[in-house]
């Protein structure tokens, strides 16, 4: 009989790079923020910057990773010290002279007298009676005990300094477990020297390894590695000293002297130190940090303390993004993790992906002069999203609630279409039955009994089940947009409203009703023809005077080039016009208006609303003087005020834009 094979599966923490199971970043989202920050007047690339320090709702940004980071490393400053060891041995130091003098009370010969004294003159400084008592012949067991730890623990800390867990793992050592500590650091110094002479060590570091491998958990995988692993702690174990008070550093040199009972160990790391400077010569081995606070550490625990530091330093630097040629891939994920934990690692790669599939996706491209700018698509994306908002404002509007009106785009053409977010057509009813008919046969588990389980429920028609007929317009509209672009609307905060109205007007038109033409002018102090993406990252200038003559004339321009098609004049302002061009085509500015400025506006107005223009005034703010010369030539022209607050300008805008087709259309 055959035995049966059994696949055996293993589970454990997934680490290999991004969560599959995460989901994808939100660019919509990101694209509303940039462009917000565009339209206030940010370049595309410092808004795309922006959107990385601030991060989401959902996603810390740079400035929230590096703010913890900052606070961790101050945390590490201010809660802890360097006096562990000292602490520790001076500890050590007492408990064996005070069980020596116990011992020495109890014996009377002369010895012990002679004994008394020499304790009793011990100099006040630590490592100068470690040092002196290092020939002393203890009477206590108990006191050479605590006295021998002393050595034992020197050796451990400078060890634990520059290899990970030695403290630990040669507590209790014996001599024969100190020798293979010699040979190692013997055997290493002769690797490291090899190395830095430019020889091969390829065959020497297999050798070293095998029998030296225990040393090393991080299981490197060549010289390089290895060099790498052990300057890190080298380095930190050089800051820690650098830290030290002048009187601490002679304190260590005098206390290593007796690590392990011999000078032996500090002459092999110092060589050793010495070796893995020279080959990594960039590491901040000349750094200092000042502890203030009350927690002791000892000599290995410090010097872990001070690695620490220096990779909150290293990932404070990376998160800033300030250093030229800053990329978001130049930040340690490992090191973010091990500091700040895995969600502060996945934030920063959430962080660089959206940043890269902005980049892939075509949403920035770069003009003639080299600067970057909104790409068409993402001007497309863009004008959805504010369309959808502005939408969403009309739809909520009390009398007005049915934005989408059957017919409003014309006459059916025949054929049907996907419904889609924000369309005005009409359902094709037949085309949306028979679809959800189709749905229903083809979601039903037996076929068969599609059938008789519509005659007994019926059919639920589901929003993929929708068509919407396809019209046409019968009256073309030749629409031009004129958008105030003086200093005030700045001041007042009119200015993102303002784009924001223009982007969603110009979405509209080139999305749903193609057969327009729409125009943009733009006026300050003159005024000029630009189109949306110019618009949406137009800086604000510091520019007196409102030109709606100017404006004006570039409008009849655009006007005239399409005579057949019905004129619509849409005008954005928060001020009375106070410049117009002279004849020598220069602009005169002059506040408050002067005569000729208004008698050549209203000219202008004149000979649009000749054109036979619908025309329609945004009057933003509550400049009386604005409100009584609107008011004016609205009723000299035939044409309408419309005084939104900043907020409701682009649902005031659009549908105006809306109420004024249906019009056409009826007309």
């Amino acid at each position: 009989m055959a035995r049966k094979s059994f696949h055996r599966s293993r589970y454990q923490r997934y680490t290999g790079g991004p969560d599959p199971l995460a989901p994808p970043v939100d660019l919509r989202e990101a694209l509303e923020t940039i462009g917000d920050d565009v339209m206030a007047g940010a370049s595309p690339q410092r808004a795309l910057r922006e959107l990385l320090r601030r991060g989401t709702p959902n996603m810390r940004g740079l400035d929230k990773l590096r703010e913890q980071v900052n606070r961790r490393r101050q945390e590490l400053l201010k809660k802890r010290n360097l006096d562990g060891t000292f602490a520790e041995i001076r500890e050590l130091l007492d408990r064996a002279v005070l069980e020596e003098r116990k011992q020495l009370a109890r014996d009377l010969d002369d010895d012990a007298r002679f004994a008394e004294m020499q304790i009793g003159s011990l100099p006040p400084s630590t490592a100068q009676a470690v040092e002196e008592l290092s020939e002393y012949n203890w009477r206590s067991p108990q006191a050479r005990e605590d006295y021998e730890k002393i050595k034992d623990l020197l050796g451990r800390e400078l060890l634990d300094q520059r290899f990970a867990g030695m403290k630990e793992a040669l507590e209790g050592a014996t001599d024969a477990d100190r020798q293979r500590v010699t040979d190692m650091l013997k055997d290493l110094n002769e690797l490291l020297d090899a190395h830095n002479r430019g020889e091969d060590t390829s065959e020497k570091f297999d050798e070293f390894m095998d029998a030296h491998g225990d040393f090393f958990p991080e299981n490197p995988r060549n010289t390089d590695e290895l060099i790498d692993s052990l300057a890190q702690r080298a380095a930190a174990a050089q800051q820690f000293y650098n830290s030290l008070t002048p009187d601490q550093r002679a304190e260590l040199d005098q206390l290593a002297q007796q690590a392990f009972g011999s000078p032996d160990l500090m002459s092999q790391l110092a060589q050793m130190d010495s070796q893995l400077r020279a080959a990594r010569p960039g590491l901040d081995w000349d750094d200092a940090q000042s502890f203030s606070g009350d927690q002791p550490m000892g000599l290995g625990e410090g010097a872990a303390a001070l690695r620490d530091i220096s990779e909150l330093e290293a990932l404070s630097e990376q998160l800033s993004q300030q250093y030229a040629g800053a990329q978001m891939d130049d930040i340690d994920l490992d090191a973010l993790a091990r500091q700040l934990g895995d969600e502060a690692a996945v934030d920063a790669r959430m962080l660089a992906e959206l940043e890269k599939a902005l980049s892939e996706q075509g949403f920035f491209d770069r003009t003639a002069d080299g600067r970057l700018r909104l790409s068409p698509k993402a001007m497309r994306q863009l004008g959805q999203a504010i369309f959808r908002d502005i939408a969403e404002q009309l739809s909520g509007r009390r009398g007005d609630r049915q934005t989408r009106q059957t017919g409003l785009l014309g006459e059916p053409t025949g054929a049907s279409r996907e419904w889609e977010f924000g369309d005005t057509d009409p359902w094709d009813v037949t085309r949306t039955v028979s679809n959800a008919v189709l749905r229903t046969v083809s979601e039903t588990t037996e076929p068969s009994l599609a059938t008789s389980e519509m005659a007994r429920s019926g059919v639920r028609i589901d929003v993929r089940d929708v068509e919407v007929a396809e019209t046409e317009s019968r009256t073309q509209a030749a629409v031009v947009l004129l958008v105030d672009t003086s200093f005030s609307m700045e001041m007042e905060g009119r200015w993102t409203p303002m784009k924001r109205t223009a982007i969603a007007l110009n979405h509209l038109i080139s999305t749903r009703f193609r057969s327009d033409e729409l125009h943009l002018i733009a006026f300050g102090r003159y005024a000029r023809s630009i189109d949306i993406a110019e618009l949406t990252g137009l800086q604000p200038r510091m520019e007196q005077g409102t030109n709606l003559h100017h404006a004006l004339l570039l409008a009849q321009r655009h006007l005239r080039r399409f005579p057949n098609a019905q004129p619509v004049v849409l005008v954005v302002t928060d001020g009375e016009p106070t410049a117009h061009l002279d004849p020598s085509g220069e602009p005169f500015f002059f506040y408050p208006p002067h005569p000729q400025t208004i008698a050549l506006t209203v000219r202008e107005l004149d000979h649009v609303a000749r054109l036979g223009a619908q025309v329609t005034f945004f009057r933003l703010g509550e400049d009386p003087g604005l409100a009584h010369f609107m008011d004016q030539i609205a009723r000299r022209i035939g044409g309408r005020v419309v005084a939104p607050d900043v907020d409701g300008l682009g649902a005031a805008v659009v549908g105006d834009y809306l109420k004024s087709r249906k019009g056409r259309r009826r007309g």
